[in-house]
């Protein structure tokens, strides 16, 4: 079981609305919000396309799981996780020893539509975007699911109804002191 560190890991592909569900979270259950990306992009100076480019995604990789590693360890946040912070076991594990992992999914077809636009994306920087993301859903998937505690559809409904039935999980109700 993950320690009661009274904090929310939120994982899942790019585009399910990690972020988004993250901040309405963490607004009702009095938490403060972090979304890793922002957080390496507001330390590392430069962009996570940027980091990409230059770093490559090992080196981008590597600067994820030092800093998951830091956030993880705080107590009574929300962690909004990249998509690929799944990829490194380690990383899997200390999401699931030191807080509550929520697995946001959705179907390729709705990821697809939310992110189509998004040229910040490096991944989806392809000729076929549609097929990449196939791919990484795939790839994904059975990490997503062996890291998470609790598994939420995000494309099913709107965020706040969808915050409303994470916060009614009596695993959420127990960690955040409601039960």
């Amino acid at each position: 079981m993950y320690a009661r560190s009274g904090s929310i890991f939120l994982i899942g592909m790019m585009g399910v609305g990690k972020t988004t569900i993250g901040r309405l979270l963490a607004q009702a259950a009095g938490l403060e919000f972090v979304d890793c990306d922002r957080e390496l992009e507001a330390r590392a100076g430069a962009s996570v396309a940027t980091i990409f480019e230059v770093e490559g995604e090992e080196g981008f990789r590597r600067r994820e799981a030092a800093l998951l590693d830091e956030l993880t360890q705080r107590h009574g946040i929300v962690l909004a996780t990249g998509g690929g912070a799944v990829l490194r076991e380690d990383n899997r594990r200390v999401l699931r020893e030191r807080g509550l992992v929520v697995y946001l999914h959705s179907t390729v077809d709705e990821i697809v539509r939310r992110t189509r636009r998004d040229t910040a994306r490096p991944l989806l920087q392809t000729e076929n975007p549609r097929a990449r993301i196939e791919q990484l859903v795939h790839e994904r998937e059975p990490l997503y699911r062996q890291t998470a505690h609790l598994s939420f559809q995000s494309g099913i409904m709107n965020p706040k109804k969808l915050v409303k039935r994470i916060l009614a999980h009596p695993d959420v109700s127990a960690l955040l002191g409601e039960s």
